[in-house]
């Protein structure tokens, strides 16, 4: 008899989530920063000097907060891990008892319950209770260092984009290429990362579009609004 295999979109929550919010943040951090440079008139060095740093910078960023942050989450799943196994060696019978609560409000009947409740704990006891009362399991288990890694190297790929078009591109259309080709690759970006978790392409495309639109706009009008300052600052000291 054949086994069947299936694989779930949820086997990728570990490295998807991570992969999309790093190319995401790279890609609209590094256009947002370069059309803003480029607004207040930068000179091309100044455009190539900003873009490298934000990316060096930002993936460096990545990796620390993804490191940090997962490892938080990973300590708060061992010490529930360990109070579990503390409470499985010095209380057993409420432990089974608790188990089988658990199945009963999920809508088995009581014998049921109790009949599960058992196999289960002596099948393996802790590995019941992390999946039924404390909700972990393997699929989704805090990996700090995958999340980091992933983080700094999509985040590195996402901000590269952006930086090329500003390098290749003619000065007088420097800052609509920008613009555009940032928004052509968020589009891309959006229907990777929906096809990946299973999720609708349009929607995908449409959330990442908008959202990255907003904060290049955000950050030109800034530009734009630090160069006229700087130009009024000037003329008026010059008067």
């Amino acid at each position: 008899m054949r086994k069947h295999v299936e694989r779930h979109y949820a086997e990728r929550i570990g490295w998807l989530r991570a992969a999309v919010l790093g190319a995401n943040d790279g890609l609209v951090s590094t256009a947002s920063l370069l059309l803003g440079v480029v607004a207040a008139k930068a000179s091309a060095t100044d455009i190539l000097l900003t873009g490298t740093a934000g990316l060096f910078a930002g993936s460096m960023s990545m990796a620390a907060g993804e490191f940090v942050s997962v490892s938080s989450q990973r300590d708060t799943e061992k010490a529930d891990i360990d109070r579990e196994r503390r409470e499985l060696a010095e209380n057993v019978a409420h432990e089974r008892n608790e188990l089988a609560g658990i199945y009963v409000a999920r809508g088995l009947d009581p014998d049921l319950a109790e009949r599960v409740a058992d196999q289960l704990m002596r099948h393996d006891a802790l590995g019941a209770h992390m999946r039924d009362e404390l909700g972990l399991i393997e699929t989704h288990a805090a990996r700090p260092v995958q999340a980091a890694a992933v983080s700094a190297a999509t985040f590195a790929a996402g901000a590269l984009w952006p930086l090329m078009i500003a390098v290749l591109s003619p000065a007088t259309h420097r800052f609509t290429s920008i613009a555009a080709g940032s928004l052509l690759c968020l589009v891309i970006l959006g229907v990777l990362g929906a096809r990946a978790g299973g999720a609708g392409l349009l929607r995908g495309a449409a959330r990442v579009a908008l959202w990255g639109s907003l904060a290049m706009g955000v950050t030109a009008l800034a530009g734009k609004a630090f160069s006229a300052f700087s130009s009024t600052s000037i003329a008026f000291a010059r008067w």
